[in-house]
Order: C-alpha cells, then sequence, then structure tokens
C-alpha cells in the first residue's frame, strides 16, 4: 500500500469530515481500524455508516462480534474483535458467510485478533490519542492514488 496520508482530528467535526470523505472514496472492501480503547474507531464508523445513509444508532459490536447494516441495498459489516480469544472463533461463528458477501464493506476493529481468518485491509486507518486525549491523529493506508488526493485536497493546507 503505497499512499498514507496523516490527518489531526481535534474535534467529531474532524472525525465527520473524514467519514465523508471515506464515503465519497470507499464503499467496497475491507477497512481496519486500529487505535487504543477510546481512540475513536466506533465514533468514526458511526459517522461513516451515517454519511452513507444510516439512520438509526450504531453501536460498538463489543459482544456479539459482528454488527450488519444495509444501507441504499449496500451490505456494511462492522467487527469487533476485542472480546476474540482465539481467530478460530471467527471460524464458528460464520465468517466465511459473511465475507462471501458481494460488494460489501467490510470494517474490523482490533484486526490483530483476526489472525488468518480475516481478508487483508484495503485500507488502515490508525487512529492515535494525543498525550492530553484531546485530539486524534488519523493515519490512513491504502492503495487508492484517488482517496489520497481526495485526502490531501480536503485536508491538506497550504
Amino acid at each position: 500500500m503505497p499512499y498514507s496520508f496523516s490527518v489531526t482530528l481535534s474535534s467529531e467535526n474532524d472525525t465527520q469530515n473524514l467519514a465523508q470523505v471515506l464515503a465519497q472514496h470507499f464503499t467496497t472492501g475491507v477497512i481496519y481500524l486500529i487505535g487504543d480503547l477510546g481512540a475513536g474507531k466506533t465514533t468514526f464508523t458511526r459517522y461513516l455508516l451515517q454519511t452513507l445513509g444510516h439512520q438509526g444508532a450504531v453501536k460498538s459490536p463489543t459482544y456479539t462480534l459482528v454488527e450488519p447494516y444495509q444501507i441504499a441495498g449496500q451490505e456494511i459489516f462492522h467487527f469487533d474483535l476485542y472480546r476474540l480469544n482465539d481467530p478460530y472463533e471467527l471460524e464458528l461463528m460464520g465468517i466465511r458467510d459473511y465475507l462471501e458477501t458481494p460488494n460489501a464493506l467490510f470494517l474490523f476493529e482490533w484486526p490483530s485478533k483476526g489472525g488468518d481468518e480475516i481478508p487483508d485491509a484495503d485500507l488502515i486507518i490508525k487512529i492515535e490519542k494525543s498525550e492530553d486525549e484531546l485530539t486524534r491523529v488519523a493515519t490512513l493506508t491504502s492503495s487508492s492514488l484517488d482517496l489520497q488526493n481526495a485526502l490531501e485536497l480536503k485536508f491538506s493546507h497550504a
């Protein structure tokens, strides 16, 4: 993945703006969301789903492992693997059935716990808290030149 872009998120509005850019340029594939507890992975996911047209609540699938959404005919699966003890548990829960969904968007929080049971990412979003915990830095890594250009256009300040 040759492209990487970092953006400082000073407010939830910044997170919402980032989600809006991604919603325009990344609607299918696999996104890894990496960050400590409380870094903003689920907050980002909520804004992304709302931008795509979801009207209801967006809850973290910490206990259910997956929360499926259908938005305007689009299948989206939000996985939270934090409580996973063994990647094989994903096989037992039927992850292959989810992964065979054509043209779906898959969001994985805590992807390192998924081992070989989850597909490689098309986009990695790493969210890091600042020392004062008031801001976040999101680093996006992908192979999409279109996404890279959109991020630079939206967030680079000359």
